[in-house]
């Protein structure tokens, strides 16, 4: 039977500029509902889980950093080495080759390394509001040198009957897309990095649009171009090609310094709906959506003048990053979705959507890529 998300509580919290119907339990999902991984550690955050369907149950992929409790006048921080050994580095956080400014990111003597060691974790639910680790459940880790600096945010797609994992692998040879694959939540089958460095944000297309796959991925360029949504084709999901940029950021907006794919594109008979997230120089990260041509997925028919979310409910505007509403994960019932979404970088949060809403809400006026 299929699963079915229980009608959520409305919150108090709730806002109606945006289009949001935020669930009345969030947080659904706190670091402390968690155990560490590794022995000695503390979960620092939760963030942006992949969403699927799997053996009448909902299941999140969330996002799990960990670090080691801090000593005062020490910073540590964990790596993996390429075996997937677990390492702590610690340095005297009055070291002049330090640079603390970013709580994300420590940058020592010239090389950068993460605060936080992240890895992916399975949660279930029956109702899609109260979610449980499974007692046998095993973390994804990181593995190999492209992904010492852990494991990101994992789109799921589900393709004739096996589930596509899109995440990001980061090491200090860069950020890129790896995958992985897998018809049983128990034996995985790794693909490798199938976008290279610097690339992120990658959603896969659940179906073939003229016998082929579709994605939408975000590469960087720090000097020429910017930080834009493209879309890539493929006759295998492990070959890519044939790449056009399909949305950029757009100065003054909502959206200007950065761009970057949600979950899976929804089919609507309007075309393909992507729910997007954007952010400022400031690092203010909403959520906006693009339609897309059904034929032709390259065409961007609209788009988001304004945000359909933004950060401000409390839970969204302060945690170890605040001001940030970011998602990679969503289930579809009709005319509602529900989105999965990491807040302020440090807790698990979900709403709700009418689709013809956020529809409705599209602007076709002016340039929309």
């Amino acid at each position: 039977m299929p699963v079915r998300i229980a009608e959520p509580q409305e919150s108090k919290e709730r806002m109606t500029s945006d289009l949001a119907q935020r669930f009345g339990q969030n947080p659904i999902l706190r670091p402390r509902n968690l155990r560490p991984s590794f022995a000695g550690m503390e979960v620092t955050c939760l963030l942006n889980p992949g969403v699927f369907r799997y053996q009448d149950k909902i299941w999140l992929l969330v996002r799990v950093a960990e670090r080691p409790p801090q000593v005062p006048g020490k910073t540590s921080f964990p790596i993996l080495d390429p075996e997937g050994r677990f390492e702590v580095l610690q340095f005297d956080s009055d070291d002049k080759r330090l640079d603390l400014s970013d709580p994300r990111v420590i940058s020592f003597d010239g090389r950068d390394y993460l605060t936080t060691l992240s890895h992916l974790r399975l949660l279930a639910s029956d109702d899609g509001v109260h979610f449980v680790e499974p007692e046998q459940s095993q973390p994804l880790m990181g593995t190999g040198e492209l992904e010492t600096y852990g494991i990101e945010d994992c789109r799921v797609a589900k393709i004739d009957g096996t589930y596509y994992l899109t995440y990001t692998q980061v090491s200090n040879n860069g950020v890129g897309v790896g995958l992985r694959t897998t018809r049983d939540w128990k034996n995985f089958a790794n693909e490798g990095m199938i976008f290279p460095p610097h690339n992120k944000d990658c959603a896969l297309f659940e179906e073939q649009i003229d016998g082929k796959y579709y994605a939408l991925h975000r590469p960087s360029s720090p000097e020429l171009g910017g930080n834009y949504i493209w879309l890539a084709e493929s006759p295998d999901l492990i070959h890519w090609g044939r790449h056009r940029c399909v949305a950029h950021s757009r100065e003054g907006c909502w959206d200007s310094a950065r761009v970057g794919a949600g979950a899976a594109p929804i089919r609507t008979p309007e075309g393909w709906l992507e729910v997007y997230h954007g952010a400022t120089k400031e690092n203010r990260y909403c959520l906006g959506a693009l339609l897309l041509d059904l034929d032709e997925p390259w065409r961007v028919l609209a788009r988001s003048e304004t945000p359909i979310m933004e950060p401000l409910a409390p839970y969204e505007q302060e945690g170890f990053f605040g001001q940030v509403i970011f998602t990679n994960g969503h289930l579809v019932d009709g005319d509602r979705v529900t989105i999965y979404y990491g807040a302020s970088d440090s807790v698990i949060c979900a709403a709700t959507f009418s689709i013809n809403e956020i529809l409705n809400s599209l602007d076709v006026s002016r340039e929309c890529a």
